[in-house]
């Protein structure tokens, strides 16, 4: 069995595991990998047709073009969560249904205007995680579905999130052989 065989098509990167502690070295490098998830994104999806881009990355999974487009939904609202939990106490964010997001509509666009989203989204985002002090990455927000999260434990979310979509659609053009 090749490794490529032994990867789950959920969970290309593994499964997010909320760390404990994350040191300020650490941080520097989840920030770095945010702050290329948008060059990363456009590489993994640059050349597909639009056949290719609208075939699930597994059964019952989203295409490329959805996860595009829900990159660019998740780290809006990721962005406004962390600017919402730097200017207010603890404040309650508002979930949404990320799997009925990604049947709307807009789901189905051509690829840049979601692109274009996460290029200008990433850019004021890593500015802003880049000029946080130290106590900064200890303020919360309440999740009402999750409790109380601490702004360095969704900096790894992202960290990780960024890099598991690009590889839902990685691993399909290796699967595919595109």
């Amino acid at each position: 069995m090749t490794n490529a065989a032994a990867v789950d098509p959920r969970y290309p990167e593994g499964k997010f595991s909320n760390p404990d502690s994350v040191t300020a070295q650490q941080r520097k490098q989840f920030i770095e990998e945010i702050a290329q998830t948008p060059a990363k994104l456009r590489a993994a999806v640059n050349g597909l047709n639009d056949t290719q881009l609208d075939t699930p990355y597994r059964d019952g999974g989203w295409t490329p073009r959805q996860v595009v487009h829900h990159v660019a939904d998740s780290h809006m609202n990721a962005y406004i969560r962390f600017k919402l939990a730097l200017t207010e106490d603890n404040p309650t964010i508002k979930p949404y249904a990320e799997d009925r997001w990604a049947e709307l509509a807009d789901s189905s666009l051509p690829l840049e205007p979601s692109l274009g989203i996460i290029d200008q989204v990433h850019h004021r985002w890593v500015t802003l995680m880049r000029a946080m002090q130290e106590r900064d990455w200890a303020r919360t927000f309440n999740h009402p579905e999750h409790g109380t999260r601490r702004l360095v434990q969704v900096l790894a979310l992202y960290d990780w999130h960024g890099r598991h979509h690009v590889a839902h659609v990685t691993e399909l053009r290796k699967r595919k052989s595109w």
